[in-house]
């Protein structure tokens, strides 16, 4: 899958520029083991059917295939059932990768993987975070980066990370303790629009974000279905979960163009289009 491209630098300055470079991890050994997520509890008996999983992760990498985008493949682990997730174990911040720190036991050994592959394609990254701070609940808009407080991410960490990046403007935003990552809730999906549920935010977090985007609102169901949780590739198109057609059709209304793809099978960990990939590039 890898392509001839050796550019390894990274660049991403927002979450909806056209989207050039993504790592992925194939949901070859995806299963609800140990539950860590509101989603995954209502599935555990249920459970993931992983030929399913990976026919329909295979026809999402197809899609970004077939939108320019050079997708780069993490080696999948028996041992690590949430790998797919590869938003959680990193993010890039403008030209900077930061390798996370998983607040779950389960998942701490991805980050490792993660950091052995930097490695061997000379990518530099940052890490040692003072407690845990996870991809999922951050989030990039030019110089204004915003973290999810929750149950992944501690204020303590956002308050490193502000340290670190002393002009930019951090913006932590507290999180309902049933939701898992600011990205199951919050996407912004070009310079003037977001995707928001409101109830999981404090009034004065929803003050924030409302004043700074025009909002599409989400609907109970829709975040159930990990709606605000699309994948922006650039040239306002969208790719999202065919079930949100409400959301779906709001998004055309106002000028983008929605891909739809079926992720059904993998949507029961928790996670959804934004949360498989990993972009290093955009722009």
């Amino acid at each position: 899958m890898k392509s001839l491209e050796t550019d390894n630098r990274i660049q991403c300055r927002s979450e909806y520029d056209t989207l050039h470079k993504v790592l992925v991890v194939k949901p070859s050994f995806m299963e609800i083991t140990e539950v860590i997520n509101e989603t995954q509890k209502h599935y555990q008996n249920q459970n993931i059917n992983i030929p399913l999983a990976q026919e329909q992760h295979e026809q999402f990498v197809r899609v970004l295939q077939d939108q320019h985008v050079e997708v780069e493949e993490l080696s999948p682990d028996p041992a690590l059932p949430e790998q797919v997730f590869t938003r959680d174990i990193g993010f890039a911040l403008h030209d900077e990768l930061y390798v996370a720190s998983m607040s779950e036991t389960i998942r701490q050994p991805e980050s490792e993987t993660l950091k052995r592959w930097l490695e061997a394609n000379e990518i530099p990254y940052h890490n040692e975070f003072p407690s845990s701070i996870e991809g999922g609940d951050v989030i990039v808009h030019g110089t204004t980066i915003f973290v999810g407080q929750s149950g992944r991410t501690s204020m303590e960490a956002i308050e490193a990370l502000q340290d670190r990046l002393p002009s930019y403007k951090v913006v932590a935003l507290p999180l309902h303790e049933s939701i898992l990552h600011l990205d199951c809730v919050f996407n912004i999906v070009d310079e003037e629009t977001a995707l928001v549920y409101p109830s999981a935010f404090t009034p004065e977090g929803l003050g924030r974000i409302s004043s700074m985007f025009n909002l599409i609102r989400v609907t109970r169901d829709e975040q159930f279905q990990m709606g605000p949780n699309v994948l922006s590739i650039g040239d306002k198109m969208i790719i999202s979960l065919p079930q949100n057609d409400r959301m779906n059709r709001i998004l055309e209304e106002k000028g983008f163009h929605v891909i739809p793809v079926d992720f059904s099978e993998i949507i029961k960990s928790g996670g959804s289009f934004r949360c498989c990939t990993l972009p290093l590039r955009r722009g």
